[in-house]
């Protein structure tokens, strides 16, 4: 058990780490649900202080909903957070860092004590890096998506159920369609046909935590009171090389082409990337043209 009082950290039996990173979830212990960051006071102060940055939703009545079909944008965080106990509210608080120092120096500490269980970067260079946190009411449910970033989870107050399914289950069509797009959100995904026994079951309560590989599906349930949790996430350049990767191999198959598989001709691999590394600010700069002229008509 890690003491209350330590210096805000994770606790990762290093063999399973070196195993598993960015390739299957695993679960840690922690230490920071003590922490007065994460306190009633403290969470509704920061939560005062949003007006963009973040998400209000309702709970999705499945764990198969589509993601943004669910209500949202109906309160301030505020507003949905003194309705936590009388409605069905699920909150999401990006960047705290931005708002108030000490949720900075806790994602620099715990991203360090993550780069140090890694051997260091590796020669790789991080290209974003950011925190959140989650409050959700009782019995709400997130539905079925991944997230394009590598994860670490951390389960502060109440009981919240992580269902996971390893990266490898989405095929490279499922992938390709989401990265063309060269932006940082949910990917929306099906649930229906995942393997049952490829799921992974993380039952979490305050000191507990689980990482989530990049690109790994998944849904979300709390269970009887209110859940308070604290994520963060981080790309590289690699990360990102291999998005945009896909999305050529994207308009490759929309040529009736058929890619090589990723990761096959690393060489060709790098070559696409850079080709979309140009094409998707391009894409993005000709959509906003064709949107400014259309709105002038």
């Amino acid at each position: 058990m890690i003491a209350a009082y330590d210096v805000p950290r994770l606790v990762v039996d290093s063999a399973n780490f070196d195993r598993s990173f960015d390739q299957r979830p695993f679960g840690y212990e922690h230490n920071l649900s003590g922490l007065d960051l994460f306190s009633e006071p403290s969470l509704r102060a920061l939560a005062a202080r949003y007006d963009r940055d973040f998400m209000v939703a309702a709970s999705a009545p499945t764990p198969a909903t589509k993601f943004y079909s669910v209500p949202y944008g109906s309160h301030t965080p505020l507003e949905a957070f003194d309705r936590l106990d009388s409605g069905n509210q699920r909150i999401l608080l990006k960047m705290p860092e931005n708002h108030d120092r000490r949720y900075r120096d806790l994602l620099h500490t715990l991203f360090e004590q993550v780069v140090a269980l890694r051997g260091g970067l590796r020669g790789e260079r991080v290209e974003r890096l950011a925190s959140s946190i989650l409050i959700s009411s009782a019995e709400a449910i997130t539905p079925f998506h991944f997230d394009p970033e590598i994860s670490f989870f951390f389960q502060i107050s109440g009981e919240k159920v992580y269902h996971l399914y390893a990266p490898s289950v989405l095929s490279e069509a499922e992938l390709e369609r989401f990265y063309v797009m060269g932006i940082v959100n949910i990917g929306q995904v099906e649930l229906a046909g995942r393997d049952p026994k490829s799921e992974y079951v993380f039952r979490l309560v305050d000191g507990k935590g689980m990482h989530q590989p990049q690109n790994c599906p998944h849904w979300v349930e709390t269970r009887a009171n209110r859940s308070v949790s604290y994520v963060f996430s981080f790309e590289t350049e690699t990360t990102r090389s291999l998005g945009r990767t896909r999305a050529f191999n994207h308009y490759m198959r929309r040529c009736r082409l058929t890619p090589a598989p990723l990761g096959a001709r690393p060489g060709l691999d790098r070559a696409k990337s850079w080709a979309m590394r140009v094409a998707i600010p391009l894409r993005k700069s000709i959509g906003r043209g064709i949107g400014a002229l259309r709105s002038r008509r």
